[in-house]
């Protein structure tokens, strides 16, 4: 069965019958192909939804993450505002390290003298410096990890055998 376009290109001797026959094969082979490529196409199209699924999932998972470390930055920020120190007058010079610079806080005395016994901490809120007490500062520690908090280490040595100054002690927090 030939068509009438082809049969005109027959008559007109542009074309001849192995030419003809040849293009019917090879559209009957597409014809054949064609479901393939259906098949290919929705395979295609699945792997790109489950791609994309994917890709969703991680970038929720990262969102999640996101949001609840900023929940525990400002659960630690309202433990900080909540059980912070007044230092109001205080006179004493207090230096500590933070992030490899020394740094110095005036507080009382007594204020002093618990931060060197290490019963007091500091942290940092806003760009300051503030006083509180060590459970808040533990919480904090557990729940922003990250953000400075600054505990004295007390640490007893114990003198060797041979020290000749073994007997006269030199307090950590000696004045100059």
């Amino acid at each position: 069965m030939v068509n009438s376009l082809q049969a005109q290109l027959l008559k007109a001797g542009l074309v001849d019958e192995k030419k003809l026959k040849q293009a019917q094969r090879a559209k009957k082979k597409e014809a054949k192909n064609e479901p393939e490529k259906v098949q290919s196409t929705a395979a295609a199209v699945e792997k790109a939804r489950a791609e994309k699924a994917e890709r969703d999932r991680q970038l929720n998972q990262q969102r999640r993450e996101e949001a609840e470390r900023k929940e525990r930055e400002a659960q630690a920020k309202q433990i900080i505002e909540l059980a912070k120190i007044d230092r109001s007058g205080g006179e004493v010079a207090y230096q500590f390290v933070a992030k490899n610079k020394i740094k110095k806080i005036h507080v009382t005395q007594e204020q002093f003298d618990r931060l060197s016994r290490g019963t007091l901490a500091i942290a940092r809120l806003s760009g300051k410096f503030e006083l509180i007490n060590l459970e808040a500062a533990h919480k904090v520690m557990e729940r922003a990890p990250h953000w400075p908090v600054i505990i004295a280490k007390v640490v007893e040595e114990t003198p060797d055998e041979d020290d000749p100054y073994a007997a006269f002690k030199v307090p950590d927090d000696l004045m100059w």
